[in-house]
């Protein structure tokens, strides 16, 4: 694999300096030096946490445009289940794939058809008794990252199956292909995203060797033109409709958990709440459950930064469009399909380890909590760290002096002064004396 593609960036011109997403950022991976933001990459899990709190809107998430589907012969729309909780008033969600076809794309593969096929693979799963309990949902890739660089241990608890998005691309590139005779090169799967960690997840994908998504569309950017075509697309009644109720309700929190017939989950969302649960789990204090869903935006899905609707509102809407639909309309026959399991695993990501020789290590933890007793403990961020704990690591790693304290700062200042003024007296008590 290339180089480790991150969709949240930093927009040096417009970043003020304020510690707002430094204090956010559930994996400490954001300093202020020299009065802006630096992220560093390789604890940058793309939640896009920092988008969603910048007051000064320096942080943006890069994905594909759609005019890049030019290179494409045959162009496959894959709309998120949250894409149809953007839209007031909408009562069919085949307006929604009818305006994709108006758009110009050739054919539409709901995600949340995927997901109902990921929900039976997750049944079948849990009924084996293999996996370590409670399995945790593999689904929202900025968990998953999460739990590489700061859960290691909670790894053999993760769900070993793709995404659904993954899984629709798999799928439909492969019928396609079959039934046309194209190469599958010439037929390009465009994913309408939520949120940024899918665009990081495409370009670097855990669990797999490499992913069939071909291009990560914002569903903010596709939106005005999305509503122009709703409009001018034919009537509704072409059963162009995919899914029921169970994978539309994976926009939301709490619909992939409830999709396993499990009376015993848990369904977090919102990173801070997710990282809680992570940690009882760590302590053991979650073992009575099944399984467990956790979703790094609140509300799920649909409160991605990439979304236009407020996530509350999309989540109601959700759960309204659901209503009427059958309950699942995508079922596994017996066995699990290759395309939906992974084929490589998700390893530790030793990102917070302080050196590769342990013995080092253990003499820099040392030292870090030498520094950190100098420190007042007040993880005000004045330093530009999120912490006093984070300070100290970064003095140790040499990326930053202890007197970025300011308090540090402070008292060396005034025993500067203090000095100055004990020479400045004795230099006049000298005088006098002469």
């Amino acid at each position: 694999m290339g180089e480790y593609v991150h969709s949240v960036t930093l927009d040096r011109d417009a970043c003020r300096g304020c510690i707002t997403c430094v204090k956010r950022c559930p994996t400490e991976a954001i300093r202020v030096r020299g009065g802006k933001a630096t992220i560093l990459k390789d604890r940058c899990i793309d939640c896009g946490e920092c988008i969603r709190v910048c007051p000064h809107h320096a942080k943006r998430a890069v994905t594909d445009h759609l005019a890049d589907w030019e290179r494409f012969r045959y162009k496959i729309a894959l709309p998120a289940p949250a894409l149809y909780g953007q839209f007031n008033n909408l009562d069919d969600v085949e307006v929604v794939l009818a305006g994709l076809l108006e758009m110009g794309f050739d054919e539409v593969y709901e995600v949340a058809a995927a997901a109902e096929l990921v929900s039976d693979a997750t049944r079948i799963l849990l009924s084996r008794g293999l996996l370590e309990r409670p399995v945790i949902s593999s689904a929202c890739p900025a968990v998953l990252r999460l739990i590489r660089v700061r859960f290691p241990q909670l790894l053999g608890n993760v769900l070993p199956l793709v995404a659904p998005v993954e899984l629709a691309a798999r799928q439909i590139k492969r019928h396609v292909a079959r039934q046309s005779g194209m190469d599958p090169s010439e037929i390009g799967c465009i994913f309408i995203s939520p949120c940024p960690a899918k665009m990081t997840a495409a370009k670097n994908p855990l669990g797999t060797g490499r992913s069939d998504i071909d291009l990560v569309v914002s569903v903010s950017e596709i939106y005005p033109a999305l509503c122009a075509a709703m409009k001018r697309a034919r009537e509704p009644g072409e059963d162009l409709v995919t899914a029921g109720r169970t994978g539309i309700g994976w926009g939301r929190s709490g619909g992939e958990a409830a999709a396993t017939l499990h009376e015993r989950y848990l369904a977090a969302d919102g990173i801070e709440n997710v990282i809680r649960v992570l940690e009882d789990m760590e302590d053991e204090k979650l073992h009575d459950l099944d399984f467990v869903e956790l979703n790094a935006c609140v509300s799920g899905c649909v409160g991605g930064v990439l979304n236009i609707e407020n996530p509350y509102v999309a989540a109601t809407r959700l759960k309204r469009l659901g209503r009427y639909l059958p309950v699942s309309c995508n079922h596994l026959e017996d066995a699990i399909p290759p395309e939906a399991k992974w084929d490589r695993e998700v390893n530790y990501t030793p990102v917070m380890r302080l050196d590769k020789n342990p013995l080092h290590a253990m003499e820099l933890l040392e030292e870090m909590g030498k520094i950190e007793e100098r420190l007042r403990g007040l993880d005000c961020g004045s330093c530009g760290a999120p912490s006093c704990h984070a300070l100290a690591e970064d003095v140790v790693r040499g990326y930053a002096a202890e007197d970025s304290c300011i308090y540090v700062l402070q008292e060396k200042l005034e025993a500067v002064m203090n000095a100055m003024l004990v020479q400045n007296l004795e230099r006049e008590r000298e005088e006098t004396e002469l």
